[in-house]
């Protein structure tokens, strides 16, 4: 019986190409440094889930956010390791992602087909750049003002538009609790629905064109 009915689901959902597709593919000879993309995409993963966990206690607010911080390190049961593995894993995600990209510019695998997947793969390391500056503010604390007071003065040296960029970023012309509440909602919606669109068509091109291998002498 449960044949049939897998029968009758592959034939409409199409799981057997799926299945070939995705995990049965032919590939190149590869080693540990062609991990380093699926590392990237477990630690996505981890940020997302310990991410939801943290803003069921978490408060966006000038006056309650850091207390909010405190209370999940000190009062919520294993708050303490899962904001660890939140803090820690995003700083790995970036080094990961930018060793990921070195690893792909010395072999020169950015090259024809792969050159879009390339161009997607540098928008992911902005973006998971944007992750970490916009998560870096939420604590609230003197670090965390200071060092956005900084950057956000960094960006508003771009020429013609940074006084725009400074001020779209700060809500005004200083950090507020409007600056907060845009960098809570940066961090939490618009950066990963941008992460998250930009890995699916990563992997896309990558399941199109495959992976590449480790260019020999003849090469």
């Amino acid at each position: 019986m449960w044949k049939t009915i897998y029968a009758w689901l592959d034939e409409r959902l199409g799981f057997d190409s799926l299945y070939t597709n995705l995990l049965d593919r032919p590939e190149p000879k590869t080693n540990w440094w062609n991990t380093l993309g699926s590392a990237s995409l477990f630690l996505f993963i981890v940020q997302g889930l310990t991410g939801i966990f943290l803003t069921v206690y978490y408060t966006p607010s000038p006056d309650h956010a850091y207390d909010s911080i405190t209370y999940i390190m000190e009062g919520v049961a294993f708050g303490w390791l899962i904001r660890g593995i939140h803090h820690w894993g995003a700083t790995l995600m970036v080094l990961l992602v930018f060793i990921h990209m070195l690893r792909v510019f010395y072999t020169a695998s950015f090259k024809y087909p792969r050159e879009l997947t390339w161009l997607i793969g540098i928008g992911l390391f902005l973006t998971t750049l944007g992750m970490g500056f916009t998560g870096y503010l939420l604590p609230w604390n003197q670090k965390a003002y200071w060092a956005t007071t900084v950057g956000t003065q960094i960006a508003g040296t771009v020429p013609f538009v940074g006084d725009f960029i400074l001020k779209a970023l700060r809500g005004g012309p200083e950090l507020s609790a409007l600056t907060l509440q845009r960098f809570f909602a940066a961090h939490i919606w618009i950066i990963p629905a941008i992460l998250a669109a930009l890995i699916g068509v990563h992997l896309y091109l990558i399941i199109k064109h495959g992976e590449s291998h480790f260019p020999t002498k003849e090469d």
